[in-house]
């Protein structure tokens, strides 16, 4: 599972877009908007949908992937007059602090640039509650307490109540133990509610495929649902089938990380339409050494040999093209790569490594065939920067998928050493840093 996370307005709006089918007999009052500057706020509080903005007190936040935002004091709400927040005040607050860049607890440190802006809802302590679930392993875990907000990590062995749930758990039995695991602190005259909201909740966790998924606090009015504060990672393997259910969500770049470069964006998007992995980082685009390696843990070993043969410097990518891909697919995926590492020249030449362990189910003549047509595009381009290529594969028709390349290459004129199972996976590594 491939956890991504998103933004806490595109959480809210997700259980928006599906709320009455999930949570029929519960009101969520969605009112939310994501803005980047104080001024894109102002503009927005002109159009009708956002009139609530001039009408409402409110309540701004950054929204940049990372939590405690209260306790960094990043948080738009006055304590001592809570519901006395304008649009104005809001929108010079944001501009205040996207101003310059800004140092988290934590150590991290980088520029603000989205912002999340929402109604105030008034409420008493004891209506916020916590849940939240995750993937461990084969299981599902759900999350419970009768205690939200920012201290409820200070004795969650105590506050959380923690339910264990099996993917091959039936609906009814779901249910039940939910029921049964009530946080018994929550006052009686709530519990039912809470408890068929928690089924709820569950059942949209799973269907949405979240690998993550936290409300800090949820407030419950009677059946008024309030999402305060939302935290959430999809599972982005399931992204070619989701597409319809989540819309045209955003993958954002993490607080202070360095944002995605178009071929890594591009290759993302790739991913998210396939039923296949296909996965880009670029860690330096003048590195000698690039990889084009099948499989998410040969990709990870392919780094590795490499780093500690060659150096960390002349790695200049990692990534993975895996599950099967089609053959425009990898064809994508391998121009992408030829364009990247001929862009700057190494007076060494440049080491391209086709790797991989042996396949389960990837046919590996039709993923060669898109390596072979992009070869076809860019093969003057490979030579131009002496570009030595090494192959080792093993799965589905390799020995096709071999023969058929070593032709290419030699058709072509590429200097290219191939090789099957028989020669151990990372040995390529090895001979490529060592050929002369």
């Amino acid at each position: 599972m491939a956890q991504r996370a998103i933004r806490e307005y595109d959480g809210k709006a997700l259980f928006s877009k599906h709320w009455n089918e999930y949570f029929d007999g519960f009101n969520y009052p969605f009112k939310s908007v994501l803005v980047t500057s104080g001024d894109e706020l102002r503009e927005k509080a002109k159009e009708e949908a956002y009139s609530w903005l001039n009408e409402e007190p409110l309540v701004a936040k950054p929204d940049m992937l990372f939590g405690k935002r209260g306790k960094n004091d990043l948080v738009l709400f006055r304590v001592e007059k809570p519901g006395d927040v304008t649009l104005e005040d809001a929108a010079k607050w944001i501009d205040e602090k996207q101003s310059g860049e800004v140092e988290l607890l934590s150590g991290q440190k980088g520029e603000l640039t989205h912002f999340i802006v929402e109604p105030f809802t008034p409420h008493e302590q004891e209506q916020e509650y916590y849940i939240a679930a995750t993937t461990v392993g084969e299981d599902d875990v759900l999350y419970m307490s009768a205690e939200g907000g920012m201290e409820v990590e200070e004795g969650w062995d105590e506050k959380v109540n923690e339910v264990k749930i099996p993917i091959t758990m039936s609906d009814e039995d779901i249910e039940k133990a939910v029921r049964e695991n009530i946080p018994a602190d929550i006052p009686e005259e709530s519990k039912e509610t809470f408890a068929d909201f928690a089924v709820r909740f569950f059942r949209f966790f799973r269907d949405m495929h979240f690998a993550y998924l936290e409300i800090n606090p949820i407030v419950l009015v009677g059946h008024d649902a309030h999402i305060l504060d939302l935290v959430a990672r999809l599972d982005d393997t399931a992204g070619f089938m989701m597409r319809e259910k989540w819309g045209d969500i955003e993958f954002p770049t993490a607080f202070g990380m360095e944002e995605q470069s178009p071929e890594e964006k591009a290759i993302a998007e790739a991913d998210s339409k396939s039923g296949a992995s296909l996965k880009l980082t670029i860690l330096n685009p003048k590195g000698r050494i690039w990889t084009m390696v099948a499989g998410g843990g040969a990709s990870v070993v392919y780094a590795d040999t490499i780093a500690d043969l060659a150096g960390v410097e002349d790695l200049a990518n990692y990534g993975e093209y895996s599950g099967g891909p089609t053959t425009g697919e990898t064809e994508f995926y391998a121009e992408t790569i030829f364009d990247l590492m001929t862009r700057y020249p190494d007076e060494r030449g440049k080491i391209l490594i086709i790797g991989g362990a042996i396949a389960n189910f990837t046919d590996v003549a039709k993923t060669f065939t898109g390596i072979i047509n992009a070869l076809q595009k860019w093969a003057d381009k490979l030579k131009e920067h002496n570009t030595k290529i090494y192959v080792r594969r093993g799965g589905p028709n390799y020995e096709k998928g071999l023969k058929d390349i070593k032709e290419a290459a030699e058709r072509l004129g590429l200097n290219m050493e191939v090789y099957g199972p028989e020669t151990h996976v990372t040995d390529i590594v090895r001979m490529a840093i060592e050929a002369k």
